[in-house]
């Protein structure tokens, strides 16, 4: 199973805040990881299946510094084996005493092509990491390092972010805002039906910056619906 390209790009335009709305109506209520927010207000939008990392509490006979650089270590393997297009979310318990990663680690993932990076922890190098241009999100910024505090253990298992659970593959969508995970067994029917409450909204936004009352127009009704597709159509053969 795969997204559509067609709903891919109608992911990459509309809010979260519809998605996680049109989310809700299906029954999937616990989307949007709580207290993660972009990097940078124009950073570009992320949309993308999740490649993930799950990591414990350091301890002292596992990993630490002298792990690194060596292929048995999974924090950096995660960054070399992330596919190309997909985003990369990091499981830390919320551990914000030690950073998640820094520029260089994220460098790498925009290099290889990958769409994005979500921890519920922190990045240290935020400002060389605004400059990168990459869609990243983060609970705060950590200038610690993650030696004594955090020990990746696991990679593409299900993890939780941010209180939300995340299943290897889901559709991860971030925008300004922050980010929403969405299954991917309904990722196309989510982004068809967000597209749709979108334009639906650029309606009612009209309507009411012309004075109509929000009572009747939002949430729609089947008075409004009417008018919402007799508006569209009028467009249409404008």
């Amino acid at each position: 199973m795969a997204l559509s390209e067609l709903n891919r790009q109608r992911l990459a335009e509309v809010n979260i805040s519809t998605l996680s709305t049109c989310l809700y109506r299906l029954g999937v209520r616990r989307t949007v990881p709580t207290g993660i927010v972009a990097l940078t207000s124009n950073q570009p939008r992320m949309v993308g299946p999740a490649f993930t990392l799950r990591f414990v509490p350091m301890r002292d006979d596992v990993g630490g510094q002298d792990s690194y650089g060596t292929d048995k270590n999974v924090h950096q393997q995660a960054f070399e084996q992330c596919p190309p297009g997909s985003v990369l979310v990091m499981d830390t318990r919320g551990e914000t005493r030690g950073c998640s990663c820094g520029d260089l680690l994220i460098g790498r993932l925009k290099a290889r092509g990958c769409s994005g990076i979500v921890t519920d922890g922190g990045f240290r190098d935020t400002a060389q990491i605004e400059l990168l241009g990459f869609a990243a999100y983060q609970r705060c910024a950590v200038p610690a390092p993650s030696f004594g505090f955090l020990q990746a253990v696991e990679m593409n298992t299900p993890i939780g972010c941010g209180d939300v659970a995340v299943y290897p593959g889901d559709i991860i969508v971030g925008d300004a805002e922050g980010v929403v995970v969405i299954p991917l067994a309904i990722a196309d029917q989510i982004a068809e039906q967000a597209y749709e409450q979108t334009q639906y909204e650029k309606y009612a936004s009209n309507e009411v910056a012309n004075g109509r009352s929000i009572i009747g127009l939002y949430p729609s009704t089947e008075a409004s619906r009417e008018q919402y597709r007799v508006w569209l159509q009028g467009r249409a053969d404008a």
